[in-house]
């Protein structure tokens, strides 16, 4: 078994035993049985996968920093989400202001960056969201 801890600046959200642990890092996406390597990653915007007794928990996660030492997996993420608490209404309304926004300002600026982050970070939601148990 794993334990893992999901921790955001606002709560601990996981913090439990479980079978196997996969998300997406800089690099692309990773999983994580018992027995892993040591292992320090980035997270990127998308999605954090865990199995524990054979069901699968979905959460969306905004980025961070992930560490993996002796079967326990910690990761520090600047927001964190289960599928069933996001708010996909609210979610899909920042796509399209994202996507109009994105329209008015130059690709060179750093407005345009924070337009986009915004977009991936609703178009991940609206994704995780459609795995709620």
């Amino acid at each position: 078994m794993l334990n893992l801890e999901i921790i955001t600046p606002r709560r601990l959200l996981v913090h439990e035993e479980v079978e196997m642990v996969e998300a997406r890092g800089e690099l692309g996406e990773f999983g994580i049985l018992p027995g892993h390597i040591k292992f320090l990653t980035t997270l990127d915007v998308g999605e954090i996968r865990y199995m524990k007794g054979g069901r699968t928990r979905h959460l969306f996660a905004a980025g961070g920093f992930g560490e993996v030492v002796d079967d326990r997996i910690v990761f520090l993420v600047d927001t964190a989400e289960f599928a069933e608490e996001i708010d996909v209404d609210r979610a899909e309304r920042t796509v399209k202001w994202a996507e109009s926004a994105l329209r008015e300002v130059s690709v060179d600026s750093s407005e345009y960056r924070m337009q986009e982050l915004a977009l991936l970070r609703s178009i991940a939601r609206i994704s995780v969201a459609s795995k709620k148990l």
